[in-house]
């Protein structure tokens, strides 16, 4: 569980950086400059394998949650690396709720990293 606490500390916070600002500067992925959202996918994919090698978990609970945005990472950095030309993200709601629901799955992974366990409580005589 160390491990999922660590990766979660790291991964939950960049996923809620990550949203916030494309939510504010969705507008650059209209230009679509092919290198560069190339570039973004590779980033991805290795930041996505990374994640899988340290954290392959399937168990029931929230480490799961980790191995599932390795996963995600992996999938969407495969398509900005193969079709780097397709249209990435459009401004509509649809777009808006998806950032949405992974800024609320950054929280909730940001969350978990960071709250105390009762182990981690000092006793008390």
């Amino acid at each position: 569980m160390a491990n999922s606490k660590h990766l979660a500390g790291l991964i939950g916070p960049t996923i809620m950086a990550l949203m916030i600002s494309e939510a504010v500067n969705l507008h650059i992925w209209a230009n679509n400059i092919a290198p560069v959202t190339y570039l973004n996918g590779t980033l991805l994919f290795v930041a996505g394998l990374s994640i899988v090698r340290a954290h392959n978990r399937w168990a029931v609970g929230w480490p799961v949650m980790v191995t599932l945005a390795g996963w995600a990472a992996i999938l969407g950095g495969l398509f900005r690396m193969f079709a780097p030309e397709a249209q990435q993200a459009g401004r509509n709601n649809f777009t808006y709720l998806g950032l949405a629901v992974l800024f609320a799955f950054g929280t909730l992974l940001t969350f978990n990293a960071y709250l105390r366990d009762a182990s981690d409580t000092p006793a008390r005589n």
